[in-house]
């Protein structure tokens, strides 16, 4: 009896054909446009091009988060990051007195037990291989511990400690594995080598089993660095409103290159047709200054980056190059990073995969000729400020429609993404009902999901005076009202622009240490054509008038000194920006306003 069930079962297993190999690639704040298959022109990458032309190419894929950490967590889980409460990069910014929200308490790494894919394809059978960026914890959350055989360069930072060796912090600490390396020897092609060694000598001693290897890189994440012979490629003279940036282009250029070497290493082992290929990124592209050499990106045509709950920060690239299972194709459905793991999963034999709560499999449109996947809501939760100048968030995506949420006053915005994919034109005052609606919706979520939520910051302190007086409000710290005026974070904007309804206003809160009679001067920019809107800036019931002056274009600043004002009170104060005409096409740019003791 006990031999004919071993040779039942003997039987059985010869009967189901080898799981696939699966290489799983995520690269760090690459943009949705930044490769030559997904719109670029000024950034090269052939061999990614060659691999989308042999893949299903996802035109319309997200990651769960506009940053780093809870979109990786999402990717390896299948569930939204904000359902098991890592909603920030890890450790994440403590907040401060400039936010009127406090952030949340979020865990500091992948928590024990959770179900994860490298934890799935080990029960499997796969020999499972990390190498590159984790940062889903540090001792006791480590790559190991999740379902990793081994790992390489993972642990708790979420950037390289260089990207020349020696790879090492000024504290002595290298990237685990990388101890010893060659001076000078890049980090993404050390990983990529590193990768193409695990591979070849998992064949070499047991082609038996299938391996899953996730190549998480660093790049091109800042700090921004390339090797001399691949920046020279790029022309270095960067153009505001344009992917320009020729470090950030050569960073891309060491990542393209690894893949079209690990392609061959696939292809002279014979196993190239038995690997599932899976590149992507965990965020949108970075597109304002956040060190040397930044921005490093243009996302355009969609709005902002990296930080953002706009298109530019959660839209990606994402191939799935799987020669087995259909033709190539383009996707247009709306996907996302939680769908990786029920997708790999299935592919690898594994029909249920029990945290996969929010992602579902991709399979159905790989192999279907037109690429047909199921209508579905994303939702989107982000309760933090991010160090981009993001702010706490919530998006309801339903179809076209697109619903952002702002924490801190409750502020709604709608796009209609088919018609307005560069978020452009703001609908919520036009569609009031699908609004409500469209919130119900996501507050539903946010409560089945148990997330967390941010409360009120007992320390609040917004503006206050800098120690000669001064109070400066930045267009950055304004809260607007209407439909299209915004703050602009881009390096050569940074500016309250868009004002083109005469209806919208915006205001700052700020803090006046000391009761006096205060200058009031005004930094403006405004094209030609569209100058003489006359301006009102009030503080309760002081106010005063200025007339927008044309300076040459809307980006132009030049400071003008609108009158004086007293404040009779200290304490906190808001200060109100409305136009009360508009003559030309707009009323005029606002970079900020100052107030200066007299």
């Amino acid at each position: 009896m006990v031999q004919a069930l071993l040779l039942a079962l003997l039987l059985n297993q010869a009967a189901q054909p080898k799981a696939p190999n699966i290489v799983l690639i995520v690269t760090d704040d690459l943009g949705a446009r930044d490769l030559g298959f997904s719109g670029s022109t000024f950034h090269k990458t052939p061999n990614l091009d060659k691999l989308a032309a042999e893949s299903a190419v996802f035109t319309n894929a997200y990651s769960a988060c506009p940053v780093c950490s809870p979109s990786r967590a999402g990717i390896l889980t299948g569930q939204h990051p904000a359902r098991i409460h890592v909603t920030d990069w890890i450790p994440g910014q403590p907040s401060n007195p400039s936010q009127p929200l406090l952030r949340p308490e979020d865990l500091q790494g992948l928590p024990k037990g959770i179900v994860s894919l490298p934890r799935l394809l080990q029960e499997r059978g796969y020999a499972t291989f990390h190498v590159g960026k984790w940062h889903l914890g540090g001792k006791g959350s480590l790559p190991t511990d999740h379902g990793f055989d081994v790992n390489i360069a993972g642990d708790q930072a979420g950037s390289p400690r260089s990207y020349f060796a020696p790879y090492q912090s000024a504290n002595g600490m290298f990237m685990p594995g990388l101890e010893k390396a060659p001076p000078g020897e890049y980090l993404t092609d050390r990983l990529n080598a590193e990768s193409r060694r695990l591979i070849k000598d998992h064949i070499r001693l047991d082609n038996s089993r299938p391996f899953f290897l996730y190549l998480s890189h660093f790049a091109p994440h800042t700090p921004l660095k390339a090797q001399d012979h691949l920046i020279s490629k790029f022309p270095t003279k960067p153009t505001p409103g344009k992917q320009s940036n020729a470090i950030y282009a050569a960073m891309i250029a060491a990542i393209d290159e690894g893949v079209g070497q690990l392609r061959e290493t696939l292809e002279q082992l014979g196993i190239d047709k038995e690997t599932v290929i899976v590149f992507t990124s965990d965020n949108g592209g970075l597109c304002t200054t956040e060190g040397p050499n930044t921005p490093s990106t243009f996302n355009g045509p969609f709005r902002e980056g990296k930080g953002y709950l706009y298109e530019g920060g959660i839209r990606v690239p994402l191939l799935i190059h799987a020669p087995k299972q259909g033709k190539p194709k383009q996707i247009g459905q709306q996907v996302w990073g939680p769908d990786l793991t029920p997708t790999l999963a299935q592919l690898a034999g594994i029909n249920h995969v029990p945290s996969a709560v929010d992602g579902i499999s991709l399979l159905g449109g790989l192999q279907g000729t037109k690429g047909d996947l199921p209508l579905r809501n994303l939702v989107w939760h982000y309760p933090h400020y991010s160090g981009q100048g993001g702010r706490p968030g919530g998006v309801w995506r339903d179809g076209p429609w697109k619903l952002i949420e702002f924490y801190e006053t409750g502020r709604r915005e709608l796009f209609h993404l088919e018609k307005d994919p560069s978020e452009n034109r703001n609908l919520a005052l036009d569609e009031s009902i699908r609004v409500k609606a469209m919130a119900a919706k996501l507050n539903d979520w946010r409560n089945s999901a148990k997330v967390q939520l941010m409360r009120p910051n007992p320390k609040y302190l917004p503006n206050p005076a800098s120690k000669n007086g001064i109070i400066t409000l930045h267009g950055k710290t304004a809260e607007v009202t209407g439909a299209m005026l915004r703050f602009e974070p881009l390096p050569h904007k940074q500016t309250l622009g868009f004002w083109v309804v005469k209806e919208d206003a915006a205001w700052w809160e700020f803090t006046l240490d000391k009761a006096g009679e205060y200058q009031v001067e005004i930094l403006q920019g405004c094209g030609n054509g569209s100058g003489g809107a006359e301006l009102e800036i009030s503080i309760g019931n002081e106010s005063l008038k200025h007339k927008v002056v044309e300076t040459g274009g809307f980006q132009v600043f030049r400071p003008f000194v609108v009158g004086n004002i007293t404040l009779e009170t200290s304490g906190r104060k808001r200060l109100d920006l409305k136009a009360l005409s508009k003559p030309g096409p707009a009323v005029g740019d606002v970079r900020q306003i100052r107030l200066i003791p007299r």
